[in-house]
Parts: structure tokens; C-alpha cells; sequence
């Protein structure tokens, strides 16, 4: 079933999120509208977030893989149409993080269709195309509603960004990625993640959206923040 969330605009409008019973790839990138632009996050937040209310704490604490840094990990999928309508919202996050934070991507897989996303990702990293081709797969299939629903599809689409789909489909069945996915499934479940996109603050917090709670893409960005901050001066 789908989960619901809020995406503010002018007025608050109610979308739903993808979740674990969700329908991916082709069924999802069909029914998406394109991507919708989110308002620029505040500076600081607007009022005091609230444990319980407003973000969850995750028990046991999950081991971040940022060092130093305050970890800040979107868990989200490219055959979730919201995740395109959210990231908006993430490139603004990315202009707002202190320089002790850094921002992680965990794609999930919550269903078959989804596993040859996550693999394009891992793909796409290993093969240093990641930044180029992140918001070309999201606009891909969530505004041109391209056909790409297997390995072999997604192959031909990195190919017109430059990238060898021999290489790429080679490397997308590595062993290499298939113990990056089995790690990104088990982080999935350890942060008790259900729908995207949602947000994990170092280990600890679960960030989702919520139309019941009026939280949406601009308040989640604001809840991040004040996580940061609270981390970073837990740390001083």
C-alpha cells in the first residue's frame, strides 16, 4: 500500500510515498508527473522539532560510515516517482549541510522491479558517473517516461551519457555490487525504513514525510538541520 506524505508548494498538497508495496520501475515511472520544484528550506528551522512527534528514534543506533562527519542518508529509489519529486528538496539540503555533515544515498529495494535501479546506482558510482547521471535517470523516467526497466535498457541509457554498456552491464552483476546491495537492504531494515524517500540523521533519527503531521519536503530539510545542529554540538 502506498504511504502518504505532503508536498508543500503554495498549499499543502497530499502525494503519496513509495513504499514496500508499492508498484516500481515501469508502472511508477508511467504514473509520475514530472518532478515538482520544492521550496528552498529555511536557514534555521522555524520552530523546535520534536522527538516522537515529528522524527523517530532508531534502537539500536546504526553505525554511520562518515568518520567525523555527521552522516545524513537518503534512502530513496529511481523508480520512485516522489524520490523525483523530492529531490528538489535534496539539492537544497545539500547547499544548507555544515561542512561536518555528509550526505549519503541508499537506494532500497522493496520490490523486484526495483533491484536494477539500486544496481544502476552502484554501477554509476563505481564507475564515477554518479553526479552526472543522478538527476538524468530521475528525469529519464519520471518526466520522458523512458522504457527503462532492466539492466540491459539502463545499459543503453548510461550509454548515451558516455558510459561503455559493456562496462556497465559487466560491472552492474559484480560481485562488488551484489554485496553493496545486500548491505544497502540490511541498512533498509536496521533504519526501519518503510516508504521513500526518507531521511536518517547519523544513525540515530528517521526523518519521513507525513501528511497527517504536515510535514513535507520543506519541513524535513528543516528537521534535518536542527538534527545537524544538535549533533555537531553534541560532538563539540
Amino acid at each position: 500500500m502506498f504511504k502518504h506524505f505532503a508536498l508543500m508548494l503554495v498549499g499543502l498538497v497530499a502525494i503519496t510515498a513509495c513504499g514496500s508495496g508499492a508498484n516500481g520501475g515501469a508502472n511508477a515511472a508511467a504514473a509520475a508527473a514530472p518532478a515538482a520544484q520544492a521550496p528552498a528550506a529555511s536557514t534555521a528551522p522555524a520552530h523546535e522539532w520534536q522527538l516522537g512527534a515529528d522524527y523517530m528514534l532508531i534502537d539500536p543506533r546504526v553505525p554511520t560510515t562518515t568518520g567525523d562527519k555527521i552522516e545524513v542518508v537518503e534512502v530513496f529509489s529511481y523508480a520512485c516517482p516522489h524520490c523525483a519529486h523530492f529531490q528538489p528538496a535534496m539539492d537544497e539540503l545539500k547547499t544548507k549541510l555544515p561542512a561536518n555533515a555528509q550526505l549519503v544515498l541508499v537506494p532500497a529495494v522493496f520490490n523486484p522491479t526495483w533491484e536494477p535501479f539500486a544496481r544502476a546506482f552502484y554501477t554509476a558510482k563505481a564507475m564515477g558517473v554518479l553526479d552526472k547521471t543522478h538527476q538524468a535517470l530521475f528525469d529519464a523516467l519520471h518526466r520522458d517516461h523512458l522504457p527503462l526497466n532492466d539492466i540491459q535498457s539502463l545499459a543503453g541509457f548510461y550509454a548515451n551519457q558516455g558510459v561503455n554498456a559493456a562496462s556497465f552491464t559487466s560491472t552492474a552483476s559484480s560481485f562488488v555490487v551484489d554485496s553493496q546491495l545486500a548491505r544497502a537492504s540490511q541498512l533498509v531494515r536496521d533504519y526501519g525504513v518503510s516508504g521513500t524517500p526518507t531521511l536518517i540523521v547519523n544513525g540515530k533519527y528517521r526523518v519521513e514525510m507525513s501528511a497527517e503531521k504536515h510535514i513535507g519536503p520543506p519541513e524535513a530539510v528543516d528537521i534535518v538541520l536542527q538534527l545537524v545542529k544538535q549533533e555537531s554540538a553534541a560532538h563539540k
